[in-house]
């Protein structure tokens, strides 16, 4: 809706536009309207076409899920890293924060979400039937539970603890130096470190 204090309705859909985005408040995206407003317009074309890009082109990694430009990620596609130990992480953030503490040279497996009885996600939203093919099809050793620690987080580790228990793969957990609740795209790098270097069997 056009708000008269801008003066402007195309402002006004600008920072409503940019309101939208996560940790942004109306004064930030007053503040980044604006800006983008005094940028030459080869600046600000280049800067929306790439957003549109992201969104339209990328793809999905057909065996981790993790995002990349065309095909296979670069962590499936590096013949440097373990493939027998396969990291479970919740969302694309996760991976970024583990690969930034330097500590974990394994494969991933991106679950997009964890399960949510509360807001509708359950097993079926989420590629943890495609871990269980993976597991299944051999080559797997350890399959390295990384979600939060939160309740929700939990009862999925749970989960798939059950769906890999016939398989009889190595289940661990990264270490609680990540505290209960905590997220870990916004836990340190150096606590993530180490909760991945110190890792436990998973107890179900």
């Amino acid at each position: 809706m056009f708000k008269n204090e801008y003066g402007s309705k195309l402002l006004a859909d600008a920072v409503e536009s940019l309101a939208s985005l996560p940790g942004i408040g109306r004064r930030s995206a007053l503040r980044l309207a604006l800006h983008l407003l005094g940028e030459p317009a080869p600046n600000v074309e280049k800067f929306a076409s790439s957003i549109v890009d992201f969104r339209n082109k990328i793809h999905f990694c057909p065996k981790c899920n993790m995002i990349s430009d065309d095909g296979s990620c670069v962590f499936c596609d590096d013949e440097r890293r373990d493939s027998g130990t396969v990291c479970v992480v919740e969302s694309y953030a996760d991976v970024l924060s583990i690969e930034n503490t330097g500590q974990y040279r394994g494969l991933y497996h991106v679950l997009g979400g964890i399960l949510s009885p509360i807001d509708g996600i359950g097993p079926g939203d989420l590629t943890i039937k495609e871990l269980s093919e993976r597991v299944a099809a051999g080559g797997i050793n350890e399959v390295v539970l990384a979600l939060s620690t939160s309740m929700e987080g939990e009862t999925t580790s749970f989960y798939i603890a059950r769906q890999l228990a016939p398989y009889g793969v190595k289940l661990t957990a990264i270490a609680r130096g990540v505290g209960f609740g905590d997220d870990l795209e916004y836990t340190d790098s150096m606590t993530l470190g180490r909760s991945i270097v110190n890792r436990q069997p998973f107890k179900s």
